[in-house]
């Protein structure tokens, strides 16, 4: 298949060297390197072919959609918008805008873009997606869930709509609905880790159990990495009260990725439900040695050492807490508070 796709390319690099203002061939070259996912070159030809031809609006559109993966939605606006002088009346362009407003968290514009693409074309599923996604990034679940229904009016088999579905249903406490969206994908997609995943966590919401558990043993036999399956199941078993079982599995995930800081933080927790301040602060301080400007750690490691009755030192984590992110009043209320209880104490006599 390989070279297959070279030979291809190397054929439409002649055929453009003789026809090098024939617009046809540059677009099949960057079709031919983006099947290869070698993006560069993808925008090398499409800025070659704008050299010879500046209005031509699939490479324009072309071009900004190459920005837009690259993070630089300035330029990606700059090569939509030009796109948009030539053709107006293009749904395609106006929902690519919609997607670079979106992701500067501009909700009006970008709501604007994507119902003029609604506009120029209403039957196209993936403009509804976009529309539901933009409302779900700002929590307005309830219109977001409507226009995942619309999506899947449009295509029933639509996985991203059916998982991001799923997941609004989830965040609405609708845990039924949710449930039949994720089985529903994965009756598509049997070899969806993640799909397994929110299944199984959405049983443990519904109270179940032994279906619970049997999909996160299923998800732990699928391809992929265990990391966010060992911590899943740990969660799922601390609901269930299974405590030390719970701690193994948060073990099984440290040993799996132990220079990530998620399971480390979530045992931790664990132990300071339970009183355990010793274990907790010891993992507390391991995750700071991994990521030594995690303030939430800081914050969490200061509380351990409050229940333990170590003012002093509860405060310099605090304090430390607030070094690193002096924008946070919720850190600086704790501190003052504890602080204030310890001079309390010290002018009584009971601190140490």
């Amino acid at each position: 298949m390989v070279k297959d796709i070279n030979k291809q390319i190397e054929e439409a690099i002649l055929e453009m060297a003789k026809k090098p203002q024939d617009a046809a061939g540059y677009h099949k070259l960057s079709e031919l390197y983006l099947a290869q996912q070698n993006y560069d070159k993808v925008m090398s030809v499409l800025e070659s072919l704008l050299t010879v031809q500046p209005d031509d609006e699939r490479a324009l559109i072309g071009m900004g959609t190459m920005w837009f993966y690259e993070k630089d939605f300035r330029k990606s606006l700059q090569y939509f918008n030009k796109a948009l002088e030539i053709n107006p009346k293009n749904y395609l362009t106006y929902y690519n805008m919609g997607n670079v407003f979106a992701e500067w968290k501009n909700f009006q514009k970008a709501l604007f873009y994507y119902n003029r693409a609604i506009d120029l074309n209403s039957t196209n599923p993936e403009i509804y997606n976009a529309i539901a996604l933009l409302y779900q990034d700002f929590d307005e679940y309830v219109e977001s869930k409507a226009y995942y229904e619309k999506a899947l009016s449009l295509d029933p088999e639509n996985i991203t709509a059916l998982i991001d579905m799923g997941n609004v249903c989830f965040k609405l406490y609708d845990y039924q609905t949710a449930l039949e969206l994720y089985k529903k994908v994965f009756a598509l997609n049997s070899d969806n880790k993640i799909v397994a995943l929110c299944v199984a966590n959405t049983l443990t919401l519904m109270k179940d159990r032994e279906g619970a558990y049997s999909w996160f043993e299923k998800a732990l036999t699928m391809e992929g990495d265990n990391y966010k399956a060992y911590i899943c199941y740990a969660i799922a078993l601390s609901e269930f009260e299974e405590y030390d079982v719970a701690v193994g599995m948060y073990n099984k995930a440290i040993a799996l990725q132990p220079k990530e800081t998620n399971a480390y933080i979530l045992l931790a927790n664990l132990y300071t439900n339970f009183n355990h301040l010793d274990e907790a602060m010891e993992l507390y301080k391991k995750v700071l040695t991994i990521k030594p400007n995690d303030a939430e750690v800081y914050m969490l490691l200061g509380n351990a050492h409050y229940l333990k009755g170590e003012i002093e030192t509860a405060l310099g984590a605090y304090k430390s807490a607030m070094t690193i992110a002096p924008e946070n009043d919720e850190y600086k209320l704790i501190y003052v508070q504890v602080l204030d209880e310890y001079v309390d104490q010290k002018n009584s006599g009971e601190a140490a």
